[in-house]
């Protein structure tokens, strides 16, 4: 039986003593259908669990956010630190130096198996030159903050006295409410005409026709809320989450009586990439899909949908937002 969850049950935090849950949402919790069964193969088997109710922040982190973050702990991110260069054994000593993978558009038809034809990791992108090293935020304080590995997202989390979803929360919230609908807002992608989420328009990766208004990351309030008045969990960019990789969920519980509680996802030693056995780098789940996400190659603009992301990787399509499970005294 579907679980259906009303908007009016979220509870807004106006009034709330608690600073840490300013601009967040109150989600009361609930059991859910998790997973697809009718997409990419990691999305199944479809099974359900519940989870607790908590706060989860209205939007992605923005760079104003993360500006304040950054000038109150004086914390360098990933993208701006060289790599370690016994973390990529064999790699030249010219090759390591600090960046972060930036999309580019190529100007021809590309082979969409080969990612690097629109990938590079690229010197002096980061959080601040959110494009290559000639690109600034200036004008994108209220844009989501990009260029952050897992461990950036996790101390700016840590600074805010928050914590970071997990995949069963944040899929949670997500759906706003509608168990089994393909997207957050329902079953239509773009119901009468009208876009929901900053995703793309065109044949992916060189032809953007930006019919939704925005080539790259959007602001981070100007599409709808989900049903419990969360803004971009669908779009824009990815958004980090504190579980381990795992190639597919686990199956149902026998018994309903033994539906999962508050799961928190696979084993860290699994979550390696397999297909790169020599680097052993732990992978998280990403979830939402992001601006990049097309009908022709990545249709993970779900909240089914999943990713695996080494965790000291930084790209200019991934972001992340905060939870607080303790409901906050009034």
């Amino acid at each position: 039986m579907t679980t259906m969850l009303r908007a009016d049950q979220e509870q807004d935090v106006g009034g709330s003593n608690d600073d840490r849950a300013r601009d967040m949402v109150w989600i009361s919790g609930g059991t859910f259908r998790m997973g697809s069964d009718k997409h990419y193969p990691e999305e199944a088997p479809s099974h359900r669990v519940s989870v607790d109710g908590f706060w989860i922040d209205r939007t992605p982190v923005t760079n104003r956010q993360f500006k304040a973050f950054v000038k109150a702990t004086g914390h360098v991110t990933t993208a701006e630190i060289p790599p370690d260069p016994k973390d990529y054994p064999g790699a030249l000593p010219h090759m390591l130096y600090a960046g972060s993978l930036t999309f580019t558009p190529p100007q021809r038809p590309v082979d969409l198996r080969d990612w690097s034809q629109w990938w590079s990791f690229t010197k002096g992108s980061n959080w601040r030159h959110p494009h290559g090293p000639r690109s600034n935020i200036n004008v994108l304080d209220n844009h989501p903050v990009v260029h952050v590995s897992f461990s950036d997202a996790q101390a700016y989390a840590r600074w805010a006295g928050k914590d970071l979803p997990t995949e069963a929360e944040w899929e949670f919230a997500a759906r706003g409410g509608l168990d089994d609908a393909e997207f957050a807002w329902g079953g239509e992608f773009t119901p009468g005409g009208v876009h929901m989420a900053n995703t793309w328009q065109g044949e992916f990766p060189r032809q953007n026709r930006n019919e939704d208004g925005y080539e790259r990351t959007s602001p981070v309030m100007v599409f709808p809320p989900n049903g419990y008045g969360l803004h971009d969990m669908i779009g824009n960019v990815w958004e980090w989450t504190s579980d381990w990789y795992s190639a597919k969920h686990e199956a149902d519980a026998a018994k309903a009586c033994c539906i999962p509680e508050n799961p928190r996802g696979g084993r860290e030693e699994a979550s390696y990439d397999f297909c790169q056995p020599n680097i052993k780098i732990p992978r998280k789940v990403l979830k939402g899909g992001s601006h990049l996400c097309a009908p022709n190659y990545c249709r993970r603009y779900r909240p089914a949908a999943r990713h695996a992301e080494p965790v000291d990787t930084s790209t200019s399509h991934v972001g992340f937002r905060c939870v607080v499970r303790s409901p906050p005294v009034e």
